[in-house]
């Protein structure tokens, strides 16, 4: 991009910065979790069952509800703009974690994962799902690869100063640092964020609360067939879709088990959690600003997701053979690399919807990614107990990260049959079911 596309990168400076500031208030918290929690759950001892089963039905619960919540967020981020849907969704943490600022005691942490749970099945994935639809309205097409790649980047290099401070920041501090640049965020969000979408009018008042809810599920019901139809009826969606399922079945698996894994396996620590990150954010951070806006338009997304998936399996299969602590170390190395999935991902889904329905399909898949992310843990949090205690039936404690190896071989052999298509445009029917169009372009 020149200086004439930098320029029209301008209204996303006050959607990114609050972002920013919100992936670093997370990530800082991570590597500290895992120390809390079993020290919560299972003092004393280094493996802790109950954590990981607990990890597991969190992710079970989630996947279940965002199959239904995130298509909606995505719906309603089209209809009625994508500002109020981005405050709801990043001011959902700001409980969950003050909790913890309070005590960290066994019944503290039990009351963390129920609202943590609520709080995962309205924002995971549903902010970068709406954060994607709000780029997409005021980038063009021909540059939405590069802007995505830029999100995740900041993404990337988010997580990077979180584990910066997660790694200096006294255990104490890290709770309370984290609470308030979750709460700036909203705050921001609603004093500066501009909104790209005309929302549709308010329903007439003067009707009754049963027709008016009649009328809303109806709608709820009319746009959700709208949005299967969306995808089922294009090739290319049809196929990213299946390429999103089998990487999120795959990938969800792994990262819902995998510091609990390095914890039992090598004895890794907070500190050892964030030294992981941080390498593999710094590489991230390059592969992702820089290095994929280059490369994208001499190879295209269909190359570069499918280099990305081949690492993400190297990724795995290392992570599942660790047989030393520096080899987890040069597994992470591979996270430079396969982090390209997710900014193309969203650059295919952009390329194959039309700009009104980009919420909708970025919702859609982002719900067919939530089922994977309910099937996984009913495997991996079993498998991954069983293998790290003394009754695994042979030494290969890592054992339930290759069997999720073989779920991104699958994503790559449909990744390697896709065709990145351009949408077909609307009939007169369909566009009078969405009149919605963005203000910015």
């Amino acid at each position: 991009m020149g200086f004439e596309g930098m320029k029209k990168l301008k209204p996303l400076l006050h959607l990114l910065l609050p972002l920013c500031v919100h992936w670093i208030a997370e990530e800082m918290t991570v590597s500290v979790l895992v120390d809390v929690t079993t020290g919560a759950l299972c003092p004393g001892k280094t493996t802790c069952s109950e954590a990981i089963y607990i990890n597991g039905v969190q992710q079970t619960i989630v996947g279940i509800f965002k199959m239904i919540v995130l298509p909606i967020l995505g719906q309603l981020a089209d209809e009625y703009g994508r500002k109020p849907l981005l405050i709801l969704t990043v001011s959902t943490t700001i409980i969950p974690f003050g909790l913890l600022t309070i005590n960290k005691s066994r019944e503290m942490v039990y009351a963390y994962y129920v609202l943590r749970t609520i709080s995962y099945i309205i924002s995971q994935g549903s902010i970068f799902c709406i954060s994607v639809a709000y780029a997409a309205d005021v980038v063009d097409v021909s540059s939405r690869a590069a802007v995505f790649s830029w999100i995740t980047g900041l993404f990337s290099a988010s997580h990077v100063l979180g584990n910066v401070l997660a790694r200096f920041l006294p255990v104490g501090y890290i709770f309370q640092v984290s609470i308030g640049l979750l709460i700036f965020v909203p705050v921001y969000m609603t004093l500066f964020l501009e909104e790209t979408v005309a929302p549709k009018t308010e329903v007439n008042r003067s009707s009754t609360l049963k027709s008016n809810t009649l009328k809303i599920v109806q709608e709820r019901y009319n746009s959700m067939r709208y949005a299967a139809n969306l995808v089922t009826s294009s090739p290319t969606l049809k196929c990213i879709s299946l390429v999103s399922f089998f990487y999120e079945l795959g990938m969800s698996g792994i990262s819902g088990v995998l510091l609990y894994y390095l914890k039992s396996a090598f004895g890794f620590n907070k500190n050892q959690f964030s030294e992981i990150l941080m390498m593999v954010g710094v590489g991230s951070i390059v592969s992702q600003i820089v290095v994929l806006p280059l490369i994208n338009p001499l190879f295209g997304e269909k190359v570069i997701l499918c280099l990305a998936l081949l690492s993400s399996i190297a990724y795995a299969m290392l992570y599942g053979l660790a047989w030393a602590p520096w080899v987890p170390y040069l597994s992470a190395s591979f996270g430079v690399i396969y982090i390209l999935v997710k900014p193309s991902t969203y650059a295919v889904i952009s390329k194959a919807a039309l700009s009104a329905d980009q919420g909708k399909a970025q919702g859609f898949v982002a719900g067919i990614q939530s089922v994977a992310s309910l099937l996984s843990p009913i495997v991996m949090s079993p498998l991954t107990s069983w293998f790290l205690s003394r009754d695994a039936p042979f030494n290969c404690k890592g054992f339930s990260i290759l069997c999720a190896s073989l779920c991104m071989v699958v994503s790559l052999c449909y990744a390697s049959a896709l065709k990145v298509e351009a949408p077909r445009e609307r009939t007169f029917n369909e566009n009078a079911e969405n009149i919605e169009a963005p203000l910015l372009t």
